[in-house]
């Protein structure tokens, strides 16, 4: 780097040239995941399948998220995290193409997977590239503004894709959900072209050496846990234990594995020692657990017991996002860890007592309630957690560490999947809200009790480690 090169990030690290690819590019990923949701009807009739068998474009990407993040962040620590920010979003324009032209539900299962592995390389990329742009810079913590801001464009938008979702719907078709994609990965792709700074020289050329440097042993036998758990969710209420049995057998195979690994995928051994951070893991999921419930749950409801339009569902859930990036705004700024996840729990737990009630004859108002609450949640959950982990991650390591909280918040999404289609097993009912709503309250409870027995939790990010 260059004498005047290094004095330019020295006095302004993160110049809006530097950060806005970054907050594009992390917006596919929450969007793409919630923008399916007011699609789904049309996308049968369009492809002439039952409705229940769409369900599998919402899985497909929690799954190829769930095992891409952490390994986009691996990639991202080994070869450098603007390759794989690039990379990613090549992966999702050409993804964007083809479900925009796919003639059956297969082809819209390919597509949405390469959307779940292209969009996951944005955000621990970005966390790398933050990172290391503070070190250059000489910041000793966190930067709590631009991390902020990341969250904005990286987890709180998810509910904003249930809005423009459905605008895209009745403004053209269920295809237009897919199509959009491909200008905003071109707007995020020729930024970060131009503006963040090319990595060094790969060391790792050899097929063997890449093999070695990622883990791949421990990538595949991560996937191979998670798709078999998500089976097994995926089989209730009418549980397939086989699924279960082998997801256990795979998870403990891969412990064994990755304690004797030179560079391990999962580093089980930091998670064990480190359980501050895996802590931060536990309670990222929860919240997603809560959130998505609301966002996939509730939405199906509205429509079908409220009669209400997908544009009118999700223009109802629209102000979750909108409190969200205002919550963030107003916290990330002050590095706040501690108050805020007490605040992100105990509004969860307002959001549950009130969905109890959305059978009665006040839903619209309790609806209403439940959005800010969980808007409020959300903003606290994601900002304080990433302050977490970006203080508790090893510097080396925080590419894959930052996949792995994404993943997390992914497990709790793909918990929610199993909650629905247990409790709207025939069709959405008042009653399946209710129990909706003791669920949310007994894992927002949960997350409460975690919070406050975590003594280790500091009040607010002070300094990288």
């Amino acid at each position: 780097m260059s004498s005047s090169t290094m004095s330019a990030v020295t006095e302004r690290p993160f110049s809006w040239r530097f950060t806005t690819p970054l907050y594009f590019g992390s917006t596919l990923n929450p969007i793409n995941s919630a923008l399916i949701a007011t699609a789904l009807v049309p996308i049968a009739h369009g492809v002439g399948v039952p409705i229940g068998e769409t369900a599998a474009l919402v899985s497909a990407l929690y799954v190829a998220t769930a095992i891409a993040q952490p390994t986009a962040g691996k990639a991202a620590d080994v070869f450098g995290p603007r390759r794989v920010f690039l990379t990613g979003l090549v992966i999702v324009l050409l993804g964007g193409l083809v479900g925009g032209f796919a003639p059956n539900l297969a082809t819209l299962l390919v597509s949405r997977v390469m959307l779940g592995l292209g969009t996951s390389c944005a955000y621990p990329s970005a966390m790398l590239l933050i990172r290391r742009r503070a070190q250059v810079a000489g910041l000793d913590a966190p930067p709590g503004n631009v991390l902020g801001r990341l969250q904005i464009a990286g987890i709180a938008t998810a509910s904003l894709g249930l809005p423009i979702g459905g605008l895209l719907v009745q403004l053209f078709s269920w295809r237009a959900v897919f199509f959009i994609n491909v200008p905003v990965a071109i707007i995020a792709l020729i930024p970060a072209l131009l503006w963040v700074p090319k990595d060094g020289p790969i060391t790792n050329r050899r097929p063997r050496q890449v093999c070695s440097a990622l883990d791949a042993t421990g990538i595949v036998g991560f996937a191979a846990g998670m798709v078999t758990l998500l089976l097994f969710l995926s089989s209730l209420p009418d549980p397939r234990w086989l699924y279960l049995i082998l997801s256990i057998a795979v998870w403990i195979v891969l412990v064994w594995w990755e304690r004797r690994a030179a560079t391990p995928f999962l580093d089980v051994r930091l998670l064990a020692a480190n359980m501050a951070l895996s802590r931060t893991y536990l309670r990222f999921a929860l919240t997603q657990l809560c959130a998505y419930t609301v966002l996939y749950g509730i939405t199906q409801w509205l429509e079908a017991t409220r009669g209400l339009s997908e544009l009118s569902a999700g223009l109802l859930l629209l102000p979750m996002t909108v409190i969200s990036g205002l919550v963030v705004a107003a916290v990330s700024r002050r590095n706040l860890i501690r108050p805020t996840q007490i605040l992100s729990a105990t509004c969860c737990i307002v959001a549950g007592v009130a969905t109890l009630f959305l059978g009665g004859p006040a839903w619209l108002a309790l609806t209403v309630v439940v959005v800010v609450m969980l808007g409020v949640s959300q903003g606290c959950g994601t900002t304080s957690n990433t302050m977490a982990l970006y203080t508790q991650a090893p510097a080396e390591q925080l590419g894959t560490a930052s996949g792995l909280l994404r993943s997390s918040g992914y497990l709790g999404s793909i918990a929610s999947s199993a909650v629905i289609g247990i409790v709207f097993h025939e069709h959405p009912s008042n009653a399946g809200v209710g129990s909706i709503g003791w669920i949310m309250l007994g894992t927002s409870v949960l997350l409460l009790t975690i919070v406050l027995a975590d003594r280790t939790l500091p009040w607010r990010a002070e300094s990288q480690s």
